[in-house]
């Protein structure tokens, strides 16, 4: 079965456009690896995570910022398909 990234978001902090930006970019770029993207509200205030199934591969409050859109696409894609290149997007 193909992965799920799970974006949670603080509601309270206005969060859900760069969440549902987020989720826009994941399901184009990874239209064929992915099962779909879930944005999910959080109970938690300033909570902003990402995970891919039950693995956080990122959070607001450890890291003390947002993930770059780039960066968001080269960790997703190391783990879902390595192999695939992101074209401008990609690491040099």
């Amino acid at each position: 079965m193909k992965p799920t990234v799970i974006i949670e978001y603080c509601p309270k902090c206005n969060w859900l456009l760069r969440a549902a930006y987020m989720a826009q970019e994941l399901l184009t770029t990874f239209s064929d690896d992915l099962y779909g993207v879930t944005l999910q509200p959080s109970e938690t205030s300033g909570r902003y995570t990402i995970r891919v199934n039950d693995a956080e591969i990122f959070d607001r409050k450890q890291q003390g910022r947002f993930p770059e859109i780039k960066e968001l696409k080269q960790l997703i894609r190391d783990i879902v398909n390595p192999e695939k290149s992101l074209g401008h997007s990609d690491k040099s």
